[in-house]
């Protein structure tokens, strides 16, 4: 298995703003629209992190390792978009309540079951649901989400500042739920606090074009 450096293209002892640069790279070159995978973005991630915590030891490979029980996560969402045309706020104590009775459907509420060792947005699509995206590597807001009840974690985030963070806003390309329920509010990426961080978008099948 190639190490964190190797997996980023850099040397031990290289500085952390050199480290981050080649991140931003290799997240560009391993997109699954320029010819890579999830798979591969999830192990530059991973690269990425190892190295910034800066204590990287070689491990010993494991030719039959113990599987693993996965913890799941009953996660409820709604579209930024549909309560905004509803006149509702994130501030609403009742607003899946009010969602739910409303018969908001389809891409704008769902509910779904998912496990905590997956990327939220990669546990969305693989159940049928499109959100907005762009990068998939925690570099633009494009995928941001507002996390009202329950715990996202936030991995890698090179562009979120404090007081979006102190608000409950996560990415939910790199976020994995942490706890045994989540209730957040997708396509947040209009928000005042992360609007100018954004990057072209890519195809989106859901309400949300820009």
């Amino acid at each position: 298995m190639p190490s964190p450096f190797e997996v980023l293209g850099v040397d031990p002892g290289t500085a952390q703003d050199a480290i981050h640069s080649a991140y931003r790279q290799r997240v560009k070159e391993a997109h699954p629209d320029q010819g890579g995978s999830i798979a591969e973005f999830r192990r530059v991630q991973a690269a990425y992190e190892t190295l910034l915590d800066g204590a990287y030891e070689a491990q010993p490979s494991v030719s039959d390792p113990v599987a693993e029980t996965v913890t799941r996560t009953d996660v409820e969402f709604v579209d930024y978009e549909a309560i905004v045309d509803q006149g509702w706020s994130l501030e609403d104590p009742d607003l899946f309540e009010k969602s739910r009775a409303a018969g908001i459907t389809g891409n704008e509420y769902g509910r779904i079951d998912v496990d905590q060792t997956t990327p939220l947005l990669e546990s969305i699509e693989e159940g049928g649901f499109s959100w907005p995206y762009s990068c998939r590597g925690g570099a633009c807001a494009n995928c941001a989400v507002a996390v009202l009840e329950g715990e996202l974690s936030q991995p890698v985030n090179h562009i979120l500042p404090e007081e979006a963070i102190e608000r409950g806003i996560r990415l939910s390309c790199v976020g994995e739920p942490q706890t045994d329920t989540l209730r957040l509010v997708y396509n947040v990426k209009h928000l005042p606090s992360i609007e100018d961080l954004r990057l072209p978008p890519r195809p989106f099948d859901g309400r949300a074009t820009d």
